[in-house]
């Protein structure tokens, strides 16, 4: 074992999310610190075309944090990314270079392939290879990734599309409690995008496993268990059957912000966006026949750590 300390950062479109690790005994990835904070960086990106100056200032606040965090640890190498909010702003070198200034590291824009990519890495690595092939759909703020394949090594077919929770909530979902209409009509945009995947992913039917990650997975989990505080042990790996999606679906959308602040399990940050993360979620379970889905809690953020280990793994002499 090694003692080199690594570090994952994630800008992400709702949450910014921070993951120390090294390499442990079995040379696994060994966390050693995560943390999540909902910064909503991406709020009104998708209408006004840029970065609001306040979720800058939030999400740079929450960098300073972790970069003592960072440094109480020791962490001697770091990736930090920006999704699809800083992808679709005209103005996002105004938060890259804010960013760079409170860490030390520029924040890597990277492209939805490449986020998928990563998140498969992170999602399957922990996973054994005869539950394969994995479909792994991380379900962001601002878009969705799907990625697909057989291994933790690399997805053989990947796709980004722009629905995420904080897009569609923004875009479809104006009322509280949700209309009717604007629900049906949210189900059929999501539905319309899949069509997309199939297309980019057509050994999608051969799929045995259907791996879901981020927060709207996580937090289905948690609500379905009734967990009154997050346990990661408990929701890592959880397995959310498509009767437990459909029935915390049905709850969440017809109740108001107010009413769905009371179900334990949901962080009252992200209540206001949960329905347009599951209105992903329950269509992806429709349309592609899934009965079960695997929640997992590893993720791009590990998928960055990983790479980061491997960087620093000697190759054998030929």
């Amino acid at each position: 074992m090694d003692d080199l300390v690594v570090a994952a950062i994630d800008c992400g479109t709702n949450s910014t999310r921070l993951l120390v690790a090294d390499r442990g005994p079995d040379a696994t990835l060994r966390t050693l610190d995560r943390q999540m904070r909902i910064t909503r960086l991406g709020r009104d990106v998708d209408a006004s075309g840029r970065l609001d100056a306040a979720a800058i200032a939030r999400t740079v606040d929450v960098l300073r944090e972790y970069r003592e965090i960072l440094d109480r640890h020791g962490a001697s190498e770091i990736r930090m990314t920006a999704t699809s909010a800083a992808r679709d702003a005209a103005n996002r070198d105004e938060f890259l270079d804010a960013a760079e200034a409170a860490v030390g590291v520029r924040p890597e824009l990277i492209s939805g392939t490449e986020e998928a990519a990563l998140s498969f890495r992170g999602a399957t690595a922990e996973l054994d290879p005869a539950a394969g092939p994995f479909l792994v759909v991380d379900i962001g703020g601002g878009s969705t990734e799907f990625s697909y394949g057989a291994s933790d090594a690399d997805a053989e077919a990947s796709i980004s599309l722009d629905i995420g929770c904080v897009r569609l909530t923004e875009k479809f979902l104006a009322h509280d409690p949700v209309l009717p209409e604007e629900l049906s009509n949210c189900l059929s945009v999501v539905e319309a995008h899949l069509d997309d995947v199939r297309g980019a992913i057509p050994e999608l039917h051969r799929a045995r496993t259907f791996v879901g990650l981020a927060g709207t997975v996580s937090t289905t989990a948690a609500v379905e268990i009734g967990l009154a505080t997050y346990e990661r042990d408990r929701i890592h790996h959880f397995v959310l059957t498509k009767h437990a999606v459909e029935d915390v679906f049905r709850t969440l959308a017809t109740e108001t912000l107010a009413e769905r602040t009371d179900n334990p399990g949901l962080e009252p940050q992200r209540a206001d966006v949960i329905v347009g993360g599951l209105c992903v979620l329950v269509q992806v379970m429709r349309r592609f026949g899934f009965d079960e889905c695997l929640v997992s809690e590893a993720d791009i953020l590990d998928g960055l750590a990983m790479s980061l280990l491997d960087r620093s793994t000697p190759r054998p002499l030929t």
